[in-house]
């Protein structure tokens, strides 16, 4: 009789129920839907056995379980999980017990081992009943690496959809609204896609599954999949051109989800394309996705060293022209991503943000993909750590090194004041702001924290050891009201604090000039042959910019860099200054008409200010909201004719609200 009753359960017939609208939303996953099973590892899942006949005998039945993932699931390389019921959970390993009283139902708890890999698994039952279930990373369980203890930011590094990613400028940080959309339908089954679609999959696929229980891993694959320099089925393209022939602009992008579906949906062709706000914006969507807690980061000035010897060495002849045959660059800004885990496999004290950069700027063993590497090895100089610490450290804190080439032949050092990584941004937990975290990146400029770190990363020819005593200084300043389609001046002011009189060149240009660093057309440009100055005297020199010039030249980015030269004759020493302006582009402003309803159709005002002295024609307005447009942009086209420069145009525009809106944050 004994030996009858082990196998009770699956020896009689049944039918079960997944339970899948309790179990997603006890394990934070019910965003992507209630009608199929997704948790966490880590945590324990509900599965329900209703008996036909019989019933559950405790001490007497028992049940043999497989859980396997991946196309080839071996024991030894944790891809295939054995085990059978306990009397209670060991939330060290996969595990399973009954948690309901002897009957015709039985409640099966099974736990996934904190370590297991994520993605598609099956569970079988005494090899009759198999379930499909999605398995994700953890960062509500304090045994997963990726725990993080703070529900605020678990809300807003996980579960957010909306967010704000930072562009413009140093000085004028532009707050971007992104829709991450990991819930939204398809999306969850288009990140696993990645991971499936990488080049490690395809050659071993057994290995790779494997290797999705190590977030570092997982983190690596994905900086490496979002972009498809490697030809390697990546998500996006990157272009930096003038032209975007063949796709659409990334300024054109305002979310994930309709470049996660684009991708999934065309057998997996790059979509074109991307810039790195866009790369970083959809990493942090799949990333999220899965379960790892994630945020978009940016670096104002942002260094691009080719050659790894921590300087960007840039060239100016006496016209203020830049040599662009070096390929080190400095983009005035550049994102990338912050991901949160233990890094068991550094020293203590490096756990918590990790950087990886998708945007395919340099190879790292031989794939076009960087870190995760610590915050913290960025900050105390640590190059040696993994991976691809040397990079970023000298994106947040390259030496900057101009040379002046006079018409003789002759170099002089340039003294000036810029300073690689500013203001390095994200979005602020709970609240649409700006939070600035270069302190996590390096020590205040000058400071002896900072100069050890740079000793340590053998980095000692700061341009504070390059300043001469040429007593001039340069500064660059704005007037008032400055906006795109007005005419404008700007000022270069010159002194000279020595007791000579000096006798100097000035040039002051502006260029137009794309986000990472790329120069465009002149907007305008003064060269001053004559520029005296007395002992402790000042000069103001404006340089007027106007519509009808440089609005022709203005790439998408709406930038224009401004560029001061004063060359002194008698000792050949040259300062100089730079300064970028940011032109906005007319705000949308949008209000809600009346109470929006479930299931009920919405209005909403649209309002926009023709800023420029010319009427606008043939726009198209985009809209794309969370449970507002039934999984579609919409696009509404119409003719805009504003001939003044303080008309308004309005439309109405109405959309069925497909489910109960979320609290906003304030």
């Amino acid at each position: 009789m004994r030996e009858e009753n082990q196998r009770l359960i699956i020896s009689l017939p049944c039918t079960w129920d997944l339970a899948c609208q309790f179990n997603n939303t006890d394990h934070h996953t019910e965003l992507n839907g209630t009608d199929r099973l997704i948790v966490r590892r880590g945590q324990a899942f509900t599965i329900s056995l209703y008996l036909n006949s019989g019933s559950y005998q405790p001490g007497y039945s028992q049940l043999h379980i497989t859980a396997e993932t991946g196309p080839q699931p071996e024991e030894q390389y944790g891809t295939r999980a054995v085990f059978g019921l306990s009397d209670e959970i060991d939330d060290t390993r996969w595990s399973a017990a009954v948690s309901s009283p002897p009957g015709d139902t039985v409640c099966l708890s099974v736990y996934a081992a904190p370590d297991a890999p994520i993605g598609r698994y099956v569970l079988t039952l005494d090899g009759r009943i198999q379930f499909d279930f999605i398995l994700l990373f953890n960062p509500w369980c304090t045994r997963d690496v990726v725990y993080m203890d703070s529900e605020e930011k678990l809300a807003e590094y996980v579960l957010a959809q909306d967010g704000i990613i930072f562009r413009g400028d140093a000085e004028y940080p532009v707050p971007l609204a992104w829709y991450f959309g990991q819930f939204e339908e398809g999306i969850l089954d288009a990140c696993l896609r990645i991971l499936d679609m990488n080049p490690k999959h395809r050659r071993n696929p057994g290995k790779d599954c494997s290797g999705r229980r190590n977030v570092i891993y997982v983190t690596r694959v994905l900086s490496a999949m979002i972009n498809s320099n490697d030809r390697d089925y990546g998500v996006l393209e990157g272009c930096w051109k003038d032209t975007f022939d063949g796709g659409v602009s990334p300024m054109s992008w305002r979310g994930s989800v309709q470049i996660l579906r684009t991708w999934s949906s065309t057998s997996c062709l790059p979509v074109r394309f991307g810039q790195c706000w866009v790369f970083a914006a959809v990493a942090c969507s799949v990333s999220r996705a899965l379960g790892i807690p994630c945020r978009v980061v940016t670096n104002y000035y942002s260094a691009h060293d080719t050659n790894s010897n921590l300087v960007i060495e840039r060239y100016l002849n006496e016209k203020g022209e830049i040599d662009s045959s070096t390929r080190d660059m400095i983009w005035n800004y550049h994102c990338w991503v912050e991901s949160w885990m233990t890094r068991p496999d550094l020293p203590p004290g490096f756990d918590g943000w990790q950087a990886s950069d998708p945007t395919p700027q340099e190879k790292s063993e031989g794939v076009f993909c960087c870190g995760p590497v610590p915050v913290r090895a960025i900050k105390e100089g640590e190059l040696t750590f993994k991976y691809d610490a040397p990079f970023v450290f000298a994106e947040v804190n390259a030496d900057l090194v101009y040379t002046l080439k006079y018409n003789d032949g002759s170099t002089r050092k340039i003294v000036n004041d810029q300073k690689v990584g500013q203001k390095i941004s994200t979005k602020s937990v709970g609240r649409d702001e700006r939070e600035d975290i270069t302190h996590l990146y390096k020590y205040p400029e000058g400071s002896a924290e900072e100069r050890q770190v740079f000793e340590k990363a053998n980095h000692q020819n700061k341009l504070l050891q390059q300043k001469g005593n040429s007593g001039l200084h340069i500064t660059i300043k704005l007037s008032t009201g400055i906006r795109k389609g007005c005419d404008f001046d700007v000022f270069a002011i010159v002194s000279n604090n020595t007791e000579e009189n000096k006798k100097c060149r000035l040039v002051f240009a502006s260029r137009a000039v794309s986000y990472n660093g790329i120069i465009g057309r002149e907007c305008g440009f003064k060269d001053l042959l004559n520029v005296e100055l007395a002992p402790g005297g000042e000069r103001k020199v404006p340089l007027s910019l106007n519509y009808s010039k440089y609005c022709t030249n203005l790439t998408e980015d709406n930038l224009i860099r401004l560029g001061a030269l004063l060359i002194d004759y008698s000792t050949k020493e040259a300062v100089m200054a730079m300064r970028d302006i940011v032109l906005d582009d007319p705000e949308i402003k949008i209000r809600i008409l009346g109470e929006p309803k479930e299931k009920r159709k919405l209005a909403a005002e649209l309002t926009l200010q023709n800023p420029l002295p010319e009427p606008l024609q043939g726009c198209c307005f985009t809209i794309e909201g969370a449970n507002l447009t039934g999984e579609k942009l919409l696009c509404w086209k119409r003719l805009i004719a504003i001939n003044r420069l303080t008309a308004l145009v309005s439309f109405i525009i109405r959309f069925e609200t497909l489910h109960e809106f979320p609290q906003t944050q304030q």
